[in-house]
């Protein structure tokens, strides 16, 4: 919070939360007998959804506008929420009972999926450490403010992509989509995002221009999991990461000099 300057928000979902619990609700004012709307903690410029599997789909569902369109529908009234605006999500991949899986419209509204494993033997250790500062979120210094993200959240934009690598990001989509394994391929939101993530990656790297390796590394943290394989491919042990790893391999990219 101290990072953002106090506008982030957790939600823990359980099976009872409501979608009102997370997007808000009318609230009538005996003061003013009115009715207001009372904003949910979903506006603010971070949302940490934590354990959101453990959500039915109707609250899953409350935050599918709000990840695409940025607004909030309540009662036939738009409401912005600020920015920037990013949602962070953790699932619970152990315990499944009294889980529900989000579905694939809401899977295709994230940017990147990562999976964070165990931590090394060194990090380990520190965090055991009991002179160990890990968890005091407090702690954690200010590096910027919401205004200068979103400003370079646009020249990010501006960052060169050619021609050839738009096409060969076009070609990539397209042949998950033809693939037998999959029963839904990459589509034209996950396209998008991965160009975005693209141009990010390369200004990381401090380039004006993105390059046709930045691709092999963000392909499959970027579409792996809004691909669905066949029945018979989940049988067969088949992954969406083998699918992009596959995929990448088979599809011939643009020449280095493609800038």
């Amino acid at each position: 919070a101290a990072a953002l300057g106090g506008v982030c928000r957790r939600i823990q979902f359980t099976p009872d939360l409501l979608p009102s619990d997370v997007t808000g609700t009318p609230v009538f004012d005996a003061r003013t007998a009115q009715v207001a709307f009372r904003p949910g903690p979903v506006f603010a410029n971070l949302v940490l959804a934590d354990e959101i599997n453990r959500a039915a789909a109707k609250t899953q569902s409350a935050l599918l506008e709000v990840m695409e369109e940025r607004t909030v529908t309540v009662d036939g009234v738009a409401h912005a929420v600020p920015e920037p605006f990013l949602v962070i999500a953790t699932q619970n991949p152990v315990d499944l009972e009294g889980t529900y899986r989000l579905p694939e419209a809401q899977l295709d509204r994230f940017l990147i999926r990562a999976t964070l494993g165990y931590p090394d033997l060194d990090h380990e250790l520190d965090v055991m450490h009991p002179d160990s500062a890990a968890g005091e979120v407090t702690g954690v210094p200010a590096v910027t403010d919401p205004a200068e993200v979103v400003h370079e959240t646009a020249a990010l934009r501006k960052l060169h992509v050619a021609d050839p690598l738009l096409r060969y990001v076009r070609e990539l989509g397209t042949a998950t989509r033809a693939d037998p394994r999959l029963r839904l391929g990459a589509s034209p939101r996950a396209l998008r995002v991965l160009v975005r993530c693209l141009q990010v990656y390369a200004a990381a790297q401090g380039r004006h221009f993105v390059v046709p390796s930045d691709v092999h590394k963000l392909a499959e943290p970027v579409l792996a999991h809004r691909l669905l394989p066949t029945r018979e491919a989940v049988l067969a042990g088949v992954t969406t990461a083998q699918v992009v790893a596959d995929t990448l391999a088979a599809v011939e990219g643009p020449s280095p000099a493609a800038r």
